[in-house]
Protein backbone atom coordinates (compact mmCIF):
# COMPACT_ATOMS: atom_id res chain seq x y z
CA UNK A 1 0.00 0.00 0.00
CA UNK A 2 1.54 3.32 -0.95
CA UNK A 3 0.57 5.68 1.80
CA UNK A 4 -3.21 5.40 1.54
CA UNK A 5 -3.43 6.55 -2.08
CA UNK A 6 -5.64 3.60 -3.04
CA UNK A 7 -9.08 4.85 -2.14
CA UNK A 8 -12.13 2.65 -2.43
CA UNK A 9 -14.70 4.30 -4.72
CA UNK A 10 -17.83 5.23 -2.84
CA UNK A 11 -20.94 3.46 -4.16
CA UNK A 12 -22.85 5.73 -6.52
CA UNK A 13 -26.20 6.83 -5.14
CA UNK A 14 -29.48 6.78 -7.08
CA UNK A 15 -29.56 9.03 -10.16
CA UNK A 16 -30.78 12.61 -9.64
CA UNK A 17 -34.38 13.39 -10.63
CA UNK A 18 -34.60 14.59 -14.22
CA UNK A 19 -35.67 18.09 -15.15
CA UNK A 20 -38.01 17.83 -18.10
CA UNK A 21 -38.22 20.43 -20.87
CA UNK A 22 -40.65 20.94 -23.73
CA UNK A 23 -39.25 19.91 -27.10
CA UNK A 24 -41.98 19.92 -29.77
CA UNK A 25 -45.70 19.68 -30.38
CA UNK A 26 -47.48 18.45 -33.49
CA UNK A 27 -51.16 19.21 -34.08
CA UNK A 28 -51.44 21.75 -31.29
CA UNK A 29 -54.97 23.06 -31.01
CA UNK A 30 -55.95 26.63 -30.29
CA UNK A 31 -57.75 27.51 -27.07
CA UNK A 32 -61.40 26.50 -27.33
CA UNK A 33 -60.89 24.65 -30.61
CA UNK A 34 -63.17 21.65 -30.98
CA UNK A 35 -61.31 18.35 -31.40
CA UNK A 36 -62.67 16.00 -34.04
CA UNK A 37 -63.15 12.43 -32.76
CA UNK A 38 -61.27 10.98 -35.77
CA UNK A 39 -58.17 13.08 -35.00
CA UNK A 40 -57.66 11.74 -31.47
CA UNK A 41 -54.38 9.80 -31.23
CA UNK A 42 -54.87 6.16 -30.17
CA UNK A 43 -51.37 4.64 -30.51
CA UNK A 44 -47.71 5.79 -30.27
CA UNK A 45 -44.56 3.79 -30.99
CA UNK A 46 -40.84 4.53 -31.46
CA UNK A 47 -38.85 2.18 -33.66
CA UNK A 48 -35.83 0.32 -32.22
CA UNK A 49 -33.33 2.98 -33.32
CA UNK A 50 -35.43 5.87 -32.02
CA UNK A 51 -35.05 7.64 -35.38
CA UNK A 52 -38.68 7.12 -36.34
CA UNK A 53 -41.94 7.59 -34.49
CA UNK A 54 -45.40 6.45 -35.56
CA UNK A 55 -48.82 7.50 -34.30
CA UNK A 56 -52.22 6.04 -35.13
CA UNK A 57 -55.56 7.79 -34.66
CA UNK A 58 -59.25 6.99 -34.36
CA UNK A 59 -59.72 7.86 -38.03
CA UNK A 60 -57.58 4.88 -39.09
CA UNK A 61 -54.58 6.98 -40.16
CA UNK A 62 -50.94 6.27 -39.41
CA UNK A 63 -48.61 9.30 -39.26
CA UNK A 64 -44.83 8.85 -39.39
CA UNK A 65 -42.22 11.27 -38.02
CA UNK A 66 -38.47 11.08 -38.58
CA UNK A 67 -35.62 12.39 -36.49
CA UNK A 68 -33.74 15.36 -37.92
CA UNK A 69 -31.09 16.20 -35.28
CA UNK A 70 -29.21 12.88 -35.42
CA UNK A 71 -27.84 13.66 -38.86
CA UNK A 72 -24.79 15.80 -38.16
CA UNK A 73 -25.17 17.62 -41.48
CA UNK A 74 -21.54 17.31 -42.52
CA UNK A 75 -19.98 18.84 -39.39
CA UNK A 76 -16.40 17.47 -38.99
CA UNK A 77 -16.00 14.99 -36.17
CA UNK A 78 -13.34 17.12 -34.45
CA UNK A 79 -15.77 20.04 -34.26
CA UNK A 80 -18.51 17.80 -32.95
CA UNK A 81 -16.23 16.50 -30.20
CA UNK A 82 -15.28 20.07 -29.33
CA UNK A 83 -18.94 21.08 -29.18
CA UNK A 84 -19.54 17.97 -27.06
CA UNK A 85 -22.98 16.73 -26.10
CA UNK A 86 -23.27 19.23 -23.28
CA UNK A 87 -25.09 21.39 -25.80
CA UNK A 88 -28.83 20.98 -25.68
CA UNK A 89 -28.83 18.28 -28.32
CA UNK A 90 -32.17 16.57 -27.94
CA UNK A 91 -34.30 14.46 -30.27
CA UNK A 92 -36.09 16.62 -32.82
CA UNK A 93 -38.55 15.14 -35.24
CA UNK A 94 -40.29 16.29 -38.38
CA UNK A 95 -43.42 15.06 -40.13
CA UNK A 96 -42.48 12.42 -42.70
CA UNK A 97 -45.68 11.03 -44.23
CA UNK A 98 -49.11 9.65 -43.39
CA UNK A 99 -51.39 7.04 -44.90
CA UNK A 100 -54.88 5.64 -44.39
CA UNK A 101 -54.29 2.28 -42.73
CA UNK A 102 -57.82 1.13 -41.91
CA UNK A 103 -61.34 2.00 -43.12
CA UNK A 104 -64.60 1.45 -41.23
CA UNK A 105 -66.09 -1.96 -42.02
CA UNK A 106 -69.31 -3.84 -41.33
CA UNK A 107 -69.48 -7.49 -40.30
CA UNK A 108 -72.71 -8.66 -41.92
CA UNK A 109 -72.66 -12.06 -40.19
CA UNK A 110 -72.65 -10.47 -36.73
CA UNK A 111 -74.36 -7.17 -37.66
CA UNK A 112 -71.39 -5.40 -36.16
CA UNK A 113 -69.68 -2.16 -37.11
CA UNK A 114 -65.89 -2.40 -37.05
CA UNK A 115 -64.21 0.91 -36.23
CA UNK A 116 -61.23 2.14 -38.20
CA UNK A 117 -59.47 3.21 -34.97
CA UNK A 118 -55.82 2.08 -34.75
CA UNK A 119 -55.38 0.08 -31.51
CA UNK A 120 -51.64 -0.64 -31.77
CA UNK A 121 -48.64 -0.01 -34.03
CA UNK A 122 -45.43 -2.06 -33.98
CA UNK A 123 -42.27 -1.40 -36.00
CA UNK A 124 -40.63 -4.30 -37.83
CA UNK A 125 -37.05 -4.65 -39.03
CA UNK A 126 -36.00 -2.19 -41.73
CA UNK A 127 -34.57 -3.47 -45.00
CA UNK A 128 -33.06 -1.76 -48.06
CA UNK A 129 -33.92 1.69 -46.75
CA UNK A 130 -37.62 0.83 -46.45
CA UNK A 131 -39.62 1.04 -43.22
CA UNK A 132 -41.94 -1.79 -42.19
CA UNK A 133 -44.68 -1.68 -39.56
CA UNK A 134 -47.76 -3.52 -38.35
CA UNK A 135 -50.97 -1.69 -37.49
CA UNK A 136 -54.23 -3.11 -36.19
CA UNK A 137 -57.79 -2.09 -35.49
CA UNK A 138 -60.26 -4.30 -33.57
CA UNK A 139 -60.24 -7.12 -36.14
CA UNK A 140 -57.65 -6.74 -38.89
CA UNK A 141 -53.84 -6.44 -38.79
CA UNK A 142 -51.97 -4.92 -41.74
CA UNK A 143 -48.28 -5.05 -42.68
CA UNK A 144 -47.05 -1.84 -44.31
CA UNK A 145 -43.95 -1.00 -46.30
CA UNK A 146 -42.99 2.68 -46.56
CA UNK A 147 -40.21 3.67 -48.94
CA UNK A 148 -39.06 6.51 -51.16
CA UNK A 149 -40.00 6.00 -54.79
CA UNK A 150 -38.57 8.07 -57.63
CA UNK A 151 -41.23 9.75 -59.72
CA UNK A 152 -40.68 8.84 -63.39
CA UNK A 153 -41.30 11.45 -66.08
CA UNK A 154 -41.01 11.13 -69.86
CA UNK A 155 -38.96 13.90 -71.44
CA UNK A 156 -37.23 14.65 -74.80
CA UNK A 157 -40.42 14.12 -76.81
CA UNK A 158 -40.34 15.02 -80.52
CA UNK A 159 -43.88 16.37 -80.44
CA UNK A 160 -43.01 20.06 -79.97
CA UNK A 161 -40.28 19.87 -82.58
CA UNK A 162 -42.61 18.24 -85.14
CA UNK A 163 -45.22 20.90 -84.49
CA UNK A 164 -42.66 23.58 -85.22
CA UNK A 165 -41.59 21.87 -88.44
CA UNK A 166 -45.21 21.25 -89.39
CA UNK A 167 -46.14 24.86 -88.86
CA UNK A 168 -43.43 25.92 -91.30
CA UNK A 169 -44.49 23.55 -94.06
CA UNK A 170 -48.31 23.58 -93.85
CA UNK A 171 -50.57 26.45 -94.87
CA UNK A 172 -51.75 28.80 -92.18
CA UNK A 173 -55.45 27.98 -92.69
CA UNK A 174 -54.82 24.23 -92.15
CA UNK A 175 -56.59 22.88 -89.08
CA UNK A 176 -53.72 20.49 -88.10
CA UNK A 177 -50.10 21.52 -87.79
CA UNK A 178 -48.72 18.32 -89.35
CA UNK A 179 -50.25 16.86 -92.55
CA UNK A 180 -51.23 13.18 -92.17
CA UNK A 181 -51.42 10.50 -94.88
CA UNK A 182 -54.59 8.44 -95.41
CA UNK A 183 -53.12 5.34 -93.73
CA UNK A 184 -52.38 7.30 -90.57
CA UNK A 185 -48.65 7.88 -91.16
CA UNK A 186 -46.95 11.27 -90.98
CA UNK A 187 -46.49 13.26 -94.13
CA UNK A 188 -42.83 14.28 -93.76
CA UNK A 189 -42.34 17.96 -94.63
CA UNK A 190 -40.04 18.88 -97.57
CA UNK A 191 -37.25 19.95 -95.21
CA UNK A 192 -37.47 16.57 -93.43
CA UNK A 193 -37.25 15.99 -89.68
CA UNK A 194 -33.78 17.03 -88.50
CA UNK A 195 -33.56 14.35 -85.80
CA UNK A 196 -36.05 11.82 -84.46
CA UNK A 197 -35.29 11.13 -80.78
CA UNK A 198 -36.58 8.33 -78.60
CA UNK A 199 -38.41 9.61 -75.46
CA UNK A 200 -36.25 9.48 -72.33
CA UNK A 201 -37.56 8.47 -68.89
CA UNK A 202 -36.10 10.66 -66.13
CA UNK A 203 -36.59 10.47 -62.37
CA UNK A 204 -35.47 13.51 -60.40
CA UNK A 205 -38.12 13.87 -57.69
CA UNK A 206 -38.86 11.30 -54.97
CA UNK A 207 -42.03 10.71 -53.00
CA UNK A 208 -42.84 8.43 -50.06
CA UNK A 209 -45.10 5.52 -50.89
CA UNK A 210 -46.90 3.39 -48.30
CA UNK A 211 -47.94 0.00 -49.60
CA UNK A 212 -49.91 -2.66 -47.76
CA UNK A 213 -47.92 -5.88 -48.14
CA UNK A 214 -50.13 -8.26 -46.13
CA UNK A 215 -53.55 -8.30 -44.46
CA UNK A 216 -54.03 -10.69 -41.52
CA UNK A 217 -57.79 -11.01 -41.04
CA UNK A 218 -60.60 -13.30 -39.81
CA UNK A 219 -58.61 -14.77 -36.92
CA UNK A 220 -60.22 -12.98 -33.94
CA UNK A 221 -63.78 -13.23 -32.65
CA UNK A 222 -63.10 -10.52 -30.05
CA UNK A 223 -61.37 -7.16 -30.21
CA UNK A 224 -57.60 -7.21 -30.73
CA UNK A 225 -55.91 -5.45 -27.80
CA UNK A 226 -52.21 -6.20 -28.54
CA UNK A 227 -49.76 -7.07 -31.27
CA UNK A 228 -46.09 -7.80 -30.57
CA UNK A 229 -43.11 -8.67 -32.77
CA UNK A 230 -40.89 -11.60 -31.97
CA UNK A 231 -37.12 -11.10 -31.70
CA UNK A 232 -36.68 -13.73 -34.46
CA UNK A 233 -37.85 -11.10 -36.97
CA UNK A 234 -40.19 -13.60 -38.62
CA UNK A 235 -43.23 -13.99 -36.36
CA UNK A 236 -45.60 -11.88 -34.26
CA UNK A 237 -48.53 -12.41 -31.94
CA UNK A 238 -51.97 -10.83 -31.81
CA UNK A 239 -54.13 -11.02 -28.69
CA UNK A 240 -57.83 -10.49 -28.06
CA UNK A 241 -59.90 -10.97 -24.88
CA UNK A 242 -59.73 -14.79 -24.96
CA UNK A 243 -57.05 -15.90 -27.42
CA UNK A 244 -53.48 -15.23 -28.56
CA UNK A 245 -52.52 -16.14 -32.12
CA UNK A 246 -49.03 -16.61 -33.58
CA UNK A 247 -48.45 -15.42 -37.16
CA UNK A 248 -45.63 -15.61 -39.67
CA UNK A 249 -45.09 -12.20 -41.29
CA UNK A 250 -44.98 -13.81 -44.74
CA UNK A 251 -48.15 -15.92 -44.34
CA UNK A 252 -51.42 -14.03 -44.00
CA UNK A 253 -53.99 -16.79 -44.51
CA UNK A 254 -53.20 -18.89 -41.42
CA UNK A 255 -52.20 -18.40 -37.81
CA UNK A 256 -51.67 -20.72 -34.86
CA UNK A 257 -53.70 -20.36 -31.68
CA UNK A 258 -51.17 -20.58 -28.82
CA UNK A 259 -53.23 -19.37 -25.82
CA UNK A 260 -56.96 -19.98 -25.37
CA UNK A 261 -58.66 -19.03 -22.10
CA UNK A 262 -62.22 -19.43 -23.42
CA UNK A 263 -64.20 -21.71 -21.08
CA UNK A 264 -66.49 -24.45 -22.43
CA UNK A 265 -69.43 -22.49 -21.04
CA UNK A 266 -69.15 -18.71 -21.40
CA UNK A 267 -71.10 -18.29 -18.14
CA UNK A 268 -67.99 -19.61 -16.36
CA UNK A 269 -65.84 -16.79 -17.78
CA UNK A 270 -64.07 -14.98 -14.93
CA UNK A 271 -60.95 -13.56 -16.59
CA UNK A 272 -59.93 -12.05 -19.94
CA UNK A 273 -56.59 -11.27 -21.59
CA UNK A 274 -55.82 -7.53 -21.53
CA UNK A 275 -52.31 -7.22 -23.02
CA UNK A 276 -49.56 -9.46 -24.43
CA UNK A 277 -45.92 -8.96 -25.36
CA UNK A 278 -42.97 -11.03 -26.57
CA UNK A 279 -39.75 -11.11 -24.55
CA UNK A 280 -37.27 -8.67 -26.21
CA UNK A 281 -34.51 -11.28 -26.76
CA UNK A 282 -35.89 -14.78 -26.04
CA UNK A 283 -38.00 -15.76 -29.05
CA UNK A 284 -39.72 -18.58 -27.14
CA UNK A 285 -41.01 -16.46 -24.24
CA UNK A 286 -44.01 -14.17 -24.01
CA UNK A 287 -46.06 -12.62 -21.23
CA UNK A 288 -49.74 -11.76 -21.07
CA UNK A 289 -51.77 -9.92 -18.45
CA UNK A 290 -55.34 -10.45 -17.30
CA UNK A 291 -58.32 -8.57 -15.95
CA UNK A 292 -57.66 -10.18 -12.54
CA UNK A 293 -54.32 -8.40 -12.16
CA UNK A 294 -52.05 -11.35 -12.93
CA UNK A 295 -49.24 -11.70 -15.47
CA UNK A 296 -48.44 -15.11 -16.94
CA UNK A 297 -45.14 -16.05 -18.52
CA UNK A 298 -45.42 -18.61 -21.31
CA UNK A 299 -42.74 -20.79 -22.95
CA UNK A 300 -43.57 -21.75 -26.54
CA UNK A 301 -41.20 -24.75 -26.34
CA UNK A 302 -43.36 -26.54 -23.77
CA UNK A 303 -46.40 -27.32 -25.93
CA UNK A 304 -48.22 -26.15 -29.04
CA UNK A 305 -51.14 -24.79 -26.96
CA UNK A 306 -49.74 -22.87 -24.01
CA UNK A 307 -52.64 -23.39 -21.61
CA UNK A 308 -50.26 -23.86 -18.71
CA UNK A 309 -47.91 -21.02 -17.80
CA UNK A 310 -44.32 -21.35 -16.63
CA UNK A 311 -44.71 -18.54 -14.08
CA UNK A 312 -47.49 -16.38 -12.75
CA UNK A 313 -46.99 -12.96 -11.15
CA UNK A 314 -49.77 -11.64 -8.96
CA UNK A 315 -50.17 -9.72 -5.75
CA UNK A 316 -52.46 -11.21 -3.14
CA UNK A 317 -54.82 -8.68 -1.61
CA UNK A 318 -54.94 -8.02 2.09
CA UNK A 319 -57.77 -9.95 3.82
CA UNK A 320 -60.88 -7.87 4.40
CA UNK A 321 -59.93 -5.25 1.81
CA UNK A 322 -62.30 -6.43 -0.95
CA UNK A 323 -64.94 -4.10 -2.33
CA UNK A 324 -67.16 -3.91 -5.40
CA UNK A 325 -64.34 -2.13 -7.25
CA UNK A 326 -61.46 -4.39 -6.20
CA UNK A 327 -61.47 -6.53 -9.33
CA UNK A 328 -62.11 -3.62 -11.73
CA UNK A 329 -59.15 -1.57 -10.50
CA UNK A 330 -56.91 -4.67 -10.37
CA UNK A 331 -57.32 -5.24 -14.12
CA UNK A 332 -53.99 -4.65 -15.90
CA UNK A 333 -54.33 -2.33 -18.90
CA UNK A 334 -50.77 -2.60 -20.25
CA UNK A 335 -47.52 -4.53 -19.77
CA UNK A 336 -44.03 -3.79 -21.12
CA UNK A 337 -40.79 -5.74 -20.88
CA UNK A 338 -37.68 -3.79 -19.92
CA UNK A 339 -35.07 -3.63 -22.70
CA UNK A 340 -32.97 -6.41 -21.12
CA UNK A 341 -36.04 -8.62 -20.54
CA UNK A 342 -35.37 -8.97 -16.80
CA UNK A 343 -38.29 -6.82 -15.60
CA UNK A 344 -41.93 -6.40 -16.57
CA UNK A 345 -43.78 -3.13 -15.94
CA UNK A 346 -47.54 -3.34 -15.51
CA UNK A 347 -50.21 -0.65 -15.19
CA UNK A 348 -53.52 -1.13 -13.43
CA UNK A 349 -56.00 1.63 -12.66
CA UNK A 350 -54.40 2.74 -9.41
CA UNK A 351 -50.71 1.81 -9.69
CA UNK A 352 -47.65 0.99 -11.72
CA UNK A 353 -45.88 -2.20 -10.65
CA UNK A 354 -42.41 -3.45 -11.53
CA UNK A 355 -41.89 -7.23 -11.53
CA UNK A 356 -38.66 -9.20 -11.62
CA UNK A 357 -39.23 -12.27 -13.81
CA UNK A 358 -36.98 -14.30 -11.48
CA UNK A 359 -39.17 -13.51 -8.46
CA UNK A 360 -42.85 -14.37 -8.55
CA UNK A 361 -43.66 -13.63 -4.89
CA UNK A 362 -44.75 -10.07 -5.66
CA UNK A 363 -43.70 -6.84 -7.39
CA UNK A 364 -40.27 -5.40 -6.57
CA UNK A 365 -41.74 -1.87 -6.63
CA UNK A 366 -45.20 -0.32 -6.55
CA UNK A 367 -45.80 3.29 -7.63
CA UNK A 368 -49.00 5.05 -6.59
CA UNK A 369 -50.57 6.89 -9.53
CA UNK A 370 -54.25 7.32 -8.66
CA UNK A 371 -54.44 6.74 -4.91
CA UNK A 372 -56.15 10.14 -4.47
CA UNK A 373 -59.05 8.80 -6.58
CA UNK A 374 -59.96 6.04 -4.13
CA UNK A 375 -62.81 8.04 -2.52
CA UNK A 376 -64.21 8.78 -6.00
CA UNK A 377 -64.40 5.23 -7.38
CA UNK A 378 -68.21 5.37 -7.35
CA UNK A 379 -68.27 8.46 -9.59
CA UNK A 380 -65.58 7.02 -11.83
CA UNK A 381 -67.66 3.88 -12.27
CA UNK A 382 -70.74 5.94 -13.12
CA UNK A 383 -68.96 7.88 -15.87
CA UNK A 384 -67.00 4.81 -17.12
CA UNK A 385 -63.63 6.44 -16.38
CA UNK A 386 -62.71 3.48 -14.17
CA UNK A 387 -62.41 1.41 -17.39
CA UNK A 388 -59.85 3.79 -19.00
CA UNK A 389 -56.84 1.87 -20.30
CA UNK A 390 -53.65 3.76 -19.44
CA UNK A 391 -50.40 2.65 -21.06
CA UNK A 392 -46.97 2.56 -19.42
CA UNK A 393 -43.35 2.70 -20.61
CA UNK A 394 -39.78 2.26 -19.35
CA UNK A 395 -36.65 4.23 -20.17
CA UNK A 396 -34.03 2.45 -22.27
CA UNK A 397 -31.63 2.28 -19.31
CA UNK A 398 -34.34 0.82 -17.08
CA UNK A 399 -33.88 3.51 -14.40
CA UNK A 400 -37.30 5.17 -14.80
CA UNK A 401 -40.88 4.36 -15.64
CA UNK A 402 -43.75 6.54 -16.82
CA UNK A 403 -47.52 6.48 -17.26
CA UNK A 404 -50.40 8.87 -17.90
CA UNK A 405 -53.23 10.26 -15.80
CA UNK A 406 -56.14 12.71 -15.99
CA UNK A 407 -56.00 16.47 -16.76
CA UNK A 408 -53.40 15.58 -19.44
CA UNK A 409 -50.86 14.82 -16.71
CA UNK A 410 -48.25 12.09 -16.78
CA UNK A 411 -45.92 10.75 -14.09
CA UNK A 412 -42.26 9.76 -14.16
CA UNK A 413 -40.90 7.58 -11.33
CA UNK A 414 -37.33 6.53 -10.60
CA UNK A 415 -37.03 2.78 -10.06
CA UNK A 416 -33.30 2.52 -9.28
CA UNK A 417 -32.58 1.29 -5.71
CA UNK A 418 -32.87 4.21 -3.30
CA UNK A 419 -34.47 6.57 -5.82
CA UNK A 420 -37.34 8.74 -4.58
CA UNK A 421 -37.92 10.43 -7.95
CA UNK A 422 -41.63 11.04 -8.59
CA UNK A 423 -42.39 13.85 -11.03
CA UNK A 424 -45.79 14.99 -12.27
CA UNK A 425 -45.77 16.69 -15.67
CA UNK A 426 -48.43 18.29 -17.81
CA UNK A 427 -48.76 17.74 -21.56
CA UNK A 428 -48.37 21.41 -22.45
CA UNK A 429 -45.56 23.76 -23.51
CA UNK A 430 -44.72 24.24 -19.84
CA UNK A 431 -44.57 20.65 -18.53
CA UNK A 432 -43.21 21.49 -15.07
CA UNK A 433 -45.86 24.03 -14.13
CA UNK A 434 -47.95 21.37 -12.35
CA UNK A 435 -45.22 20.51 -9.89
CA UNK A 436 -47.23 18.14 -7.78
CA UNK A 437 -44.94 16.07 -5.58
CA UNK A 438 -46.51 12.69 -6.24
CA UNK A 439 -46.77 10.85 -2.91
CA UNK A 440 -44.92 7.72 -3.88
CA UNK A 441 -41.95 5.67 -2.94
CA UNK A 442 -41.25 2.40 -4.70
CA UNK A 443 -41.83 -0.09 -1.93
CA UNK A 444 -41.59 -3.81 -1.45
CA UNK A 445 -44.83 -3.93 0.53
CA UNK A 446 -47.91 -2.18 -0.76
CA UNK A 447 -49.22 -1.39 2.70
CA UNK A 448 -46.44 0.98 3.66
CA UNK A 449 -46.84 3.10 0.54
CA UNK A 450 -50.61 3.41 0.95
CA UNK A 451 -50.30 4.65 4.51
CA UNK A 452 -48.00 7.46 3.37
CA UNK A 453 -50.62 8.89 1.01
CA UNK A 454 -52.66 11.89 2.14
CA UNK A 455 -56.23 10.80 1.55
CA UNK A 456 -57.99 13.68 -0.11
CA UNK A 457 -59.85 14.03 -3.33
CA UNK A 458 -63.61 13.91 -2.82
CA UNK A 459 -64.09 16.67 -5.39
CA UNK A 460 -61.63 15.46 -7.99
CA UNK A 461 -58.65 17.00 -6.23
CA UNK A 462 -55.40 15.28 -5.43
CA UNK A 463 -53.40 15.27 -2.20
CA UNK A 464 -52.13 18.77 -2.97
CA UNK A 465 -55.50 20.32 -3.69
CA UNK A 466 -55.16 20.38 -7.49
CA UNK A 467 -58.45 19.80 -9.29
CA UNK A 468 -58.65 17.07 -11.91
CA UNK A 469 -60.53 16.88 -15.19
CA UNK A 470 -61.64 13.35 -16.10
CA UNK A 471 -62.53 14.31 -19.68
CA UNK A 472 -58.88 15.02 -20.59
CA UNK A 473 -56.84 11.86 -20.16
CA UNK A 474 -53.35 10.99 -21.26
CA UNK A 475 -53.60 7.31 -22.19
CA UNK A 476 -50.81 6.84 -24.74
CA UNK A 477 -47.10 7.58 -24.32
CA UNK A 478 -43.73 6.15 -25.39
CA UNK A 479 -40.17 6.51 -24.13
CA UNK A 480 -37.32 6.94 -26.63
CA UNK A 481 -35.28 3.68 -26.68
CA UNK A 482 -31.89 5.28 -25.99
CA UNK A 483 -32.46 8.79 -24.59
CA UNK A 484 -34.50 10.51 -21.91
CA UNK A 485 -37.21 11.69 -24.23
CA UNK A 486 -40.96 11.02 -24.00
CA UNK A 487 -43.68 11.35 -26.64
CA UNK A 488 -47.24 11.52 -25.36
CA UNK A 489 -50.68 12.07 -26.84
CA UNK A 490 -53.14 14.62 -25.46
CA UNK A 491 -56.29 14.25 -27.61
CA UNK A 492 -55.15 15.12 -31.17
CA UNK A 493 -51.81 16.68 -30.14
CA UNK A 494 -48.45 14.90 -29.95
CA UNK A 495 -46.19 16.44 -27.29
CA UNK A 496 -42.49 15.63 -26.99
CA UNK A 497 -40.25 16.28 -23.97
CA UNK A 498 -36.60 15.71 -23.14
CA UNK A 499 -34.54 15.77 -19.96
Amino acid sequence: MNGGDDKVAAPAGPPQPLEWKFSQVFGERAAGEEVQEVDIISAIEFDKSGDHLATGDRGGRVVLFERTDSKDNGVPRRDLERMDNSLTRHPEFRYKTEFQSHEPEFDYLKSLEIEEKINKIKWCQTANGALFLLSTNDKTIKFWKVQEKKIKKISDMNVDHLKAVGNVSSSSNSSSSIPYLANGGLSIPPGGIPSLKLPVVTSNETSLMARCRRVYAHAHDYHINSISNNSDGETFISADDLRINLWNLEISNQSFNIVDVKPANMEDLTEVITSAEFHPTHCNTLAYSSSKGSIRLVDLRQSALCDSHTKIFEEHEAPGSRSFFTEIIASISDIKFAKDGRYILSRDYMTLKLWDINMDSGPVATFQVHEYLRPKLCDLYENDSIFDKFECCLSGDGLRVSTGSYSNLFRVFGCAPGSAEATTLEASKNPMRRQVPTPSRPSRSLGTSITRVVRRGADGVDANGNSFDFTTKLLHLAWHPTENSIACAAANSLYMYYA
